[in-house]
């Protein structure tokens, strides 16, 4: 269980998903977001590690060492310059 008893799969979960997205490096809602980006989002990255729980339907975590957001919790739908496709091609 998280500090504070909050568990990923709880009630609790939309307000963390809410106060994550305040951490976005691009949100797709964005006038400058580049249409390339759209096939570069941080769930279709090989180094993108789902979270568990209800949170880890959008949320993961940064394995790339080259990235600036390694070892950080990412939307899936973000990205940044050291994306990675998975050979597969999955997404999330």
């Amino acid at each position: 269980m998280a500090p504070g008893g909050l568990r990923a799969d709880s009630r609790g979960g939309d307000e963390v998903h809410e106060r994550w997205l305040r951490l976005l490096n691009r949100s797709t809602g964005d006038p400058g977001y580049r249409d390339e980006w759209f096939d570069e989002q941080c769930g279709g990255c090989k180094f993108w590690i789902a979270l568990s729980g209800e949170l880890g339907l959008d949320w993961g975590v940064c394995a790339h060492a080259g990235s600036a957001f390694d070892g950080q919790v990412r939307f899936e739908h973000d990205g940044c310059e050291g994306f990675f496709a998975r050979a597969d091609g999955t997404f999330g």
